[in-house]
């Protein structure tokens, strides 16, 4: 086994999910994925925890997504089971990239619906999702087998004490915030209010890797529009050139350049869905591409991303409303020219440059 394969599962064990003696850990992880968690129950074994694996292959997802008469239910034993865990890993990776892309996607979007309770049970325990560099993931992200792990694996061991350090420095600016204005090009120009509401630090916690930080607007402020230039892969589809306008938080209207049809089973799985739920702010500097990959992507310096659908609970101000749906979509903002963040009328960043770094 290669050693950094172990090493990951040291960092999730130790450092992400604080794997504890005596913790029921629930780890779900496609086969391609398998080294990973061999050695994820080799650390569950010397800390005393008592793991459990699940299969969790995009194919077999799509034969019951394309084959379901009626409509879904929310698995009953699947959520009993993230009841009684204490924690939960999650690992990503691909044989095959577009394997769900031919399943209609208001069929994913009444699937999600079911699932929401189970996720919010599973959201409610300690947590890490993670990526294992599988093949199917380096051909999306045009890179060889070889290069994509050297570059999921150098994410993952950043030194996270002095990373948590850096994006503290963006964490108390928004916390003192009322009001954050995002404009890039000539496209996107947005406001939104982010009183009373919590800023988390990202470091490699739930995410691995990290490197972002992120709030939840609120509910009812967010006004403007916003072009989201560079591409997600959702339902095994890519979309591009994303617009969309916001009135009184809301989505009032929205295009895509490619598969747009995919945004309308997004934004009509519910009325939370047509809400922003996140602002997150991307500060990882190791991450120096993009990569079709929104675990990676979204942590990129030089961006700053919104989400549509749930919000953190964790951000959200006892005084605020807490905007739920069963969707959570990131979409991404390039900001590394023509680009500035305002804070309550200050410039906190411009073209990718924090107020706090040295060539601002």
């Amino acid at each position: 086994m290669d050693p950094r394969i172990r090493e990951h599962a040291q960092t999730i064990a130790d450092h992400s999910a604080d794997i504890r003696s005596g913790d029921d850990v629930v780890i779900s992880a496609p086969a391609v994925a398998e080294e990973l968690v061999v050695a994820l129950h080799e650390a569950c074994a010397e800390r005393g925890a008592n793991p459990v694996y699940l299969n969790s292959s995009s194919r077999a997802t799509r034969a019951f997504l394309k084959n379901r008469d009626g409509e879904f239910e929310t698995p009953d034993h699947l959520l009993s089971l993230y009841e009684e865990m204490d924690a939960f890993v999650a690992v990503r990776g691909d044989v095959n990239a577009t394997e769900q892309s031919d399943v209609d996607p208001e069929t994913n979007a009444a699937y999600r619906r079911a699932m929401q309770p189970a996720l919010k049970e599973r959201l409610s325990k300690r947590w890490c999702l993670t990526q294992f560099p599988a093949s199917g993931s380096a051909q999306l992200a045009g890179m060889s087998t070889d290069a994509y792990q050297n570059f999921v694996w150098d994410a993952v061991s950043l030194d996270w004490d002095a990373q948590r350090e850096h994006q503290a420095q963006m964490v108390d600016i928004l916390d003192d915030a009322d009001e954050v204005r995002i404009r890039s090009g000539e496209e996107t120009d947005v406001t939104m209010s982010v009183a009373g509401n919590s800023t988390l630090n990202d470091y490699g916690e739930k995410n691995l890797p990290g490197g972002e930080v992120f709030t939840a607007p609120v509910k009812e402020s967010v006004e403007g529009e916003v072009h989201f230039d560079m591409p997600l892969y959702r339902q095994g589809r890519e979309i591009e050139d994303v617009r969309v306008r916001f009135e009184d938080g809301r989505v009032e209207s929205y295009s895509a350049g490619r598969n747009e049809e995919v945004l309308d089973g997004v934004f009509e799985t519910d009325e939370g869905a047509r809400y922003l739920g996140e602002l997150g702010i991307g500060m990882n500097r190791a991450i120096d591409r993009f990569t079709y990959n929104m675990l990676f992507d979204e942590k990129m310096g030089d961006t700053v991303h919104m989400a549509v659908g749930s919000a953190y609970a964790e951000c959200v101000g006892e005084e605020n409303e807490l905007n739920e749906s069963a969707e959570h979509v990131d979409m991404i903002v390039d900001m590394s020219e023509d680009s500035v963040i305002e804070v309550d009328g200050e410039v906190v960043q411009r073209d990718g440059t924090f107020v706090f770094e040295e060539d601002f």
